[in-house]
């Protein structure tokens, strides 16, 4: 049988949004999570055929037929891109089981453990805007690849010619089937507490925005007795304009929807459901890291766990203050949730998060899990029986001061891009005017300061652009160190 690509009334309008151009061989790199890129000008078939032949390469090195999961999320061409895939890895002598319906990382995540798989490929560009696509690789251990990985599959990738008249049009889809949604909601089952949430006095509103969340986080809570308004379930290939990103610019229908519904807080999920957006009772959107900070402490305070957490970099320090208070380690990891796995293995954290709204949790996946995230969120709105609003003020007042964390992306003119690392590989004494206790350069410069703010500034590896994260005791202190470390990087 063979699987005609689906063609979109808003075709038109999605390749306006892309640029076209004519190259050889596309160079495949995997950043933080996955290769990415513009469909049809970075993110191609052949690219994707040559990306997949490398993964068999590396995997056959260890198992002569390793069996891979492959799955897809809802942008365009996503399925055909993850048939092409598929049908690659069968050819490389690899057997495949494809997903029968866009598929959450996690989900992917689950089935490789649960069935003892050597690994799997997900076609997704995750948060990223319409006009990307990309494709994510998770090792036997269910998580993200490691570098070491990633780099083999670069380094075979880049031997490998793109076949340019291997036919576009007609895609094979005679594969394997599966379906992971049973055993990843039973897994979800063991991690989440739906007897607290049954008892909920009143409704969440879920937001899939246009994702592949759709059926998963709305269906489970559905399943177990909980009352949900859905919003944003049907696939659109363009989102809307804008991307599967739940940040709170894109949220507005979310928080409309908690106020027309009185919901308890709004639940979003990201593009492949591996993030999460949360709005509260009152429809305002509150911070991930805020998140972050109040779940590891209803963990250790309510839930019992013993066990510490580990950040990123770039993630808050309200998660160390809370490790403080209950007695509990953190560990630092650079920015990308595959340095987390290592540490939920070796049992020494209860919470792996990221300020990107990345969230796992002991016992469940070395993945983060935007599903998960938003039951754990849910579950503890109804087991505290108050508004996260108020949450996150008491635990404030119990840690000793508020934590107020910003990101900025700051564009890069070729002169202060090439000049950038030199620079920010000097010793700092002072920046700004603020005594320096402490230099970080696990991923980037962070400085921290006396009073206990930072900055941390992180130079992609990928685009001419320099991430600027602050965090402050206020809001405006915070947007004032994220100026004042933009005017030190451009002058």
């Amino acid at each position: 049988m063979r699987l005609a690509i689906e063609r979109f009334s808003d075709t038109r309008c999605l390749r306006d949004k892309i640029q076209y151009r004519s190259v050889a061989s596309q160079a495949i790199h995997f950043g933080t999570s996955g290769w990415r890129g513009i469909i049809a000008d970075d993110f191609t078939f052949a690219g994707v055929r040559r990306a997949s032949a490398a993964i068999a390469g590396h995997l056959r090195e260890s198992r002569k037929c390793p069996t891979l999961i492959v799955g897809y999320d809802t942008r365009f061409f996503s399925r055909e891109f993850a048939a092409a895939s598929a049908a690659t890895l069968r050819s490389h002598g690899c057997r495949v089981l494809f997903c029968n319906e866009p598929t959450p990382t996690p989900a992917i995540s689950h089935a490789i453990l649960h069935g003892k798989l050597d690994g799997g490929v997900n076609i997704t560009a995750s948060h990223n805007p319409a006009s990307y696509n990309g494709l994510k690789f998770s090792g036997p251990d269910g998580g993200p690849a490691l570098p070491e990985v990633t780099r083999d599959i670069e380094r075979r990738a880049a031997a490998i010619r793109d076949d340019s008249k291997s036919s576009h049009h007609e895609i094979e889809d005679e594969f394997e089937f599966i379906d992971p949604r049973g055993p990843y909601f039973e897994q979800l089952r063991k991690v989440v507490r739906f007897d607290t949430l049954r008892n909920a006095k009143g409704a969440f509103a879920c937001d899939a925005v246009h994702g592949c969340g759709a059926g998963w986080l709305d269906r489970i809570l559905s399943d177990a007795g909980v009352a949900i308004t859905s919003i944003r379930t049907n696939r659109d290939v363009l989102f809307e304009g804008s991307g599967p990103d739940p940040s709170e610019e894109n949220l507005n229908a979310l928080k409309a929807a908690v106020a027309e519904k009185k919901a308890l807080a709004g639940l979003a999920t990201d593009g492949d459901a591996d993030r999460f957006g949360i709005a509260d009772r009152d429809g305002s959107f509150v911070s991930p890291n805020h998140i972050l900070g109040l779940v590891f402490d209803y963990l250790l305070e309510t839930r019992g766990e013993k066990l510490g957490a580990s950040r990123s970099v770039a993630t808050t320090h309200l998660i160390d203050a809370v490790a403080r208070l209950h007695g509990v380690q953190v560990y630092e990891t650079p920015v990308g949730f595959k340095y987390v796995g290592p540490l939920l293995r070796e049992g020494k954290i209860a919470l792996g998060g990221e300020e990107s709204a990345g969230m796992t949790i002991r016992g469940h996946l070395p993945e983060k899990d935007g599903v998960l995230a938003c039951l754990l969120v849910a579950e503890m709105i109804t087991a505290r029986k108050a508004p996260l609003s108020e949450q996150l003020r008491d635990l404030f007042r119990r840690v000793g001061r508020e934590f107020w964390p910003i990101r900025v992306n700051l564009d890069l003119g070729e002169d202060v891009q090439g000049n950038l690392p030199q620079r920010l590989r000097a010793d700092f004494k002072e920046f700004a005017g603020r005594r320096v206790a402490s230099l970080n350069r696990a991923d980037g410069l962070k400085l921290i300061f006396e009073s206990g703010d930072w900055v941390l500034m992180r130079p992609s590896g990928t685009e001419p652009i320099v991430r600027i994260y602050t965090e402050a005791a206020t809001l405006s202190a915070s947007q004032k160190l994220a100026e004042d470390a933009r005017a030190w990087i451009m002058q």
